[in-house]
């Protein structure tokens, strides 16, 4: 099976349309958080989310705007009710098996502190080979990163809305993991509303 993998679309339509044709067919997809902005909510991103059957979780933007401190901003009559609605019924934490396969996903740190920062380079990721998933999707930091560990592999798959990352040149990136093969495959492209070059690379 081909897993897409998004996060930190933060109401980025044009970059988060751009991440599903860059990824092509895929067979479920998975978004780890941040799909809106703190303040900011746009049907667009969470209606095409819910038409795609997306597996969603919250971050720490949709925390902060499903909150009290969000009522202002949602109570805007652009918005609509029932895809907020749909949104307050997703989790911070998921479990879930797809093609055999138990994955997990959280949109910042998998211990806690739930909203702790955690990088690439950062050691605490070895932690992740005493879970029992084949896979953990995360967000947050918008750095693309591809680990095993034991065996569990840690996938995060950048940002498809607010590029941060200056491994790839900032840009934007998803990606895709063939649960067959075990590759992860990312897919940097530059962000609509702004100019890079665009490339791609792959991890095994």
């Amino acid at each position: 099976m081909r897993i897409g993998i998004i996060s930190d679309i933060h109401c980025n339509i044009a970059g988060f349309r751009e991440g599903l044709e860059r990824m092509g067919e895929i067979d479920e997809l998975f978004c780890a958080g941040d799909s809106v902005f703190q303040f900011r909510w746009s049907n667009e991103v969470v209606g095409l989310l819910r038409e795609l059957n997306a597996q969603v979780v919250l971050g720490n933007h949709e925390e902060t705007i499903l909150s009290r401190d969000g009522e202002r901003a949602l109570s805007s009559p652009k918005v609509d009710q029932d895809l907020v609605a749909w949104m307050r019924q997703k989790p911070f934490r998921l479990e879930t098996e797809v093609g055999g396969r138990k994955i997990m996903m959280t949109h910042a740190s998998p211990w806690e502190p739930w909203d702790e920062y955690h990088y690439p380079h950062e050691p605490i990721w070895s932690r992740a080979a005493a879970f029992d998933y084949d896979a953990v999707f995360v967000g947050h930091t918008h750095f693309k990163m591809a680990q095993r560990h034991g065996n569990v592999l840690v996938i995060n798959p950048g940002s498809a809305g607010d590029p941060r990352d200056s491994r790839n040149d900032f840009q934007l990136s998803c990606a895709v993991w063939d649960t067959t093969s075990g590759e992860v495959i990312f897919y940097d492209y530059p962000d609509p509303t702004r100019s890079f070059v665009a490339h791609s690379g792959l991890l095994r």
